[in-house]
């Protein structure tokens, strides 16, 4: 497993890279804004979708929720892009004696209040309008031992152009502070928020 690292040095130029290629490359970053329980940590569930999916929701942190961040990354993705480990990423390895490692990381993050941990249930890339999110059982064990100690945040992320030519970023975000016991009950709570957000996408008419 690949641990974050931290050097203020270069995770400090990689934010300001960051904040620079979300402003060149999209003509707004709009997001609607939550409150949340600043006792507990997040865990931050979204679609998945495409390349910026985490750079997005790094700079929503940093605009919104302004905790550690942290994400959950393939370990191939980890390896090739060097500098994902001194913002917050750590690796985990599907299949492999390894995961549980990563799993067990995750819920020590999520002991600490002063951390946000993104997860991509999906964890895979699908399109951006896909009617059903899947979900990978591995969120079980997390919910298990962190238990209490952090609260779901749900987002789910929509691209359009519309008539610019570059697109609009819209982060449609919500906190879910009903129990939740199992893993079924999670994704039916996701799903809904999904769709709300889709639905929302959608009504759009410019």
């Amino acid at each position: 497993m690949i641990y974050p690292k931290n050097n203020k040095l270069i995770s400090g130029f990689f934010h300001r890279y960051i904040g620079y290629i979300i402003g060149k490359n999209f003509r707004a970053f709009n997001f609607n804004t939550i409150e949340v329980d600043a006792g507990k940590s997040i865990l931050l569930l979204a679609n998945h979708f495409s390349w910026w999916d985490g750079f997005l929701l790094y700079w929503l942190n940093n605009l919104l929720f302004q905790k550690k961040f942290h994400v959950m990354v393939l370990e191939d993705t980890v390896k090739k892009v060097f500098f994902l480990k001194y913002l917050g990423a750590y690796s985990v390895l599907k299949n492999s004696r390894s995961m549980i490692e990563s799993l067990n990381f995750t819920a020590e993050l999520l002991n600490n209040p002063q951390n946000l941990v993104l997860v991509f249930p999906q964890a895979k890339l699908y399109s951006n309008f896909t009617n059903d999110i899947h979900f990978e059982g591995g969120l079980t064990k997390i919910i298990k031992q962190a238990a209490g100690k952090f609260q779901y945040v749900f987002a789910n992320t929509f691209i359009e152009n519309f008539e610019h030519k570059k697109p609009t970023v819209n982060v449609y975000v919500q906190n879910y502070v009903e129990d939740i016991n199992n893993l079924d009950e999670l994704k039916q709570a996701f799903q809904q928020h999904y769709r709300s957000a889709k639905a929302q996408q959608t009504q759009i008419v410019i």
